[in-house]
């Protein structure tokens, strides 16, 4: 078994200079943006990106892992997963995903994606647990983490306000004891 590859998707290195467009054009649409982040929409152009992907990738950080989701079909990249401000002397890490593509929503490539990135965090990184926050009305991404095994943790009561409504923060968060039993073959 590859160590980045799942059964619909590869994990891949960012190339700034490529990747920066897929970012800028996935910016432009702002359910996905809604999704992404608590801020108000904000559209990056490629040269946003491509500046903040070599100031970032520069850094050479040891706490966070950024990687492209490309399809294992057409090698199409599609979106993005990110292990954030990973906390060593803990073990724990947070997780950000998200696909760009709508073509490739609701049709099992980001479970897939977040399958092949808890297997990366528990197995080569040796961490013990995984968490990340999601909108209460991102219904799609909680059934998703739910498959792979996430659970819901607590929540903060109405955090976001978007479209005249507010909606709770959902933290949800899973551990290597879970993932494994749930991976068993």
């Amino acid at each position: 078994m590859q160590l980045l590859q799942g059964e619909l998707v590869r994990l891949a290195a960012v190339n700034p200079e490529e990747d920066s467009k897929l970012f800028a054009r996935w910016a432009r649409d702002d359910e996905y943006l809604r999704m992404m982040d608590t801020s108000p929409v904000r559209q990056w152009s490629e040269r946003q990106y491509k500046k903040w992907f070599k100031e970032d990738l520069e850094k050479e950080k040891r706490d966070d892992f950024l990687f492209l989701i490309r399809t294992l079909e057409k090698d199409e990249a599609i979106g993005f997963v990110e292990l954030d401000g990973i906390h060593w002397s803990h073990s724990d890490s947070y997780v950000g995903i998200g696909i760009g593509e709508r073509d490739y929503w609701s049709k099992g490539y980001g479970t897939d994606a977040m399958n092949v990135i808890l297997r990366f965090a528990f197995d080569e990184l040796n961490l013990y647990r995984v968490s990340l926050n999601v909108f209460e009305y991102n219904q799609r991404a909680i059934r998703s983490y739910e498959k792979v095994g996430f659970v819901v943790e607590g929540r903060e009561r109405e955090f976001l306000k978007r479209a005249g409504r507010c909606w709770d923060m959902i933290f949800m968060g899973i551990l290597r004891t879970e993932w494994e039993e749930a991976n068993k073959e």
